[in-house]
This record gives C-alpha cells, structure tokens and sequence, in this order.
C-alpha cells in the first residue's frame, strides 16, 4: 500500500498482520517499493529487484543502504495512522 502527504512518500507493508511504514522510493534508482513484492518481511523493488527487510528498512545485500522507517499505527476505526516527523 502507498500513501502521499506532502513531500512524505511512504510504502506500507502488512507483515503476519503487524503493519511496517518506510520510504516508499529505492535510493537505487527511485523505484516505487510499494509496487513490489512482499515475500515475508522483504519489499522488493520492482524495477531492479533490489531487496528490503521492511522492518528495519535495511538492505539485504548491503546493509550501509537503510530506508527510512515512520511509526504506523492502527486507530478504532482501522485507520492507519503514520508518524512523519
């Protein structure tokens, strides 16, 4: 799931119904994780397959590469909530 509010651009992934929130653009070429896959907790890109742990926002192959990660939350109402700043 992808969702935009001003200049935030973030990717949500559900994991075993626990809910993930990183930057949704791959620092390789700018790819919309969002559009990827899932396989467990790796958001693959889906234009070069480049792989992240949406948990912790690291790269699987190189681990200097971290996405940056919003606290996400689910209100009463079953809105998603994210934390921006």
């Amino acid at each position: 799931m992808e969702f935009r509010q001003d200049s935030a651009d973030v990717a949500i992934c559900n994991v075993d119904g626990e809910l993930f929130a990183v930057d949704n653009r791959c620092p390789h070429r700018g790819g919309p994780l969002a559009m990827g896959a899932l396989h467990g907790k790796q958001l693959v890109c889906p234009w070069h397959a480049w792989e992240f742990d949406c948990t912790t926002g690291v790269c699987d192959f190189n681990p200097a590469v971290v996405l940056r990660r919003y606290a996400v939350r689910t209100a009463e109402d079953r809105s998603i909530l994210v934390e921006l700043d």
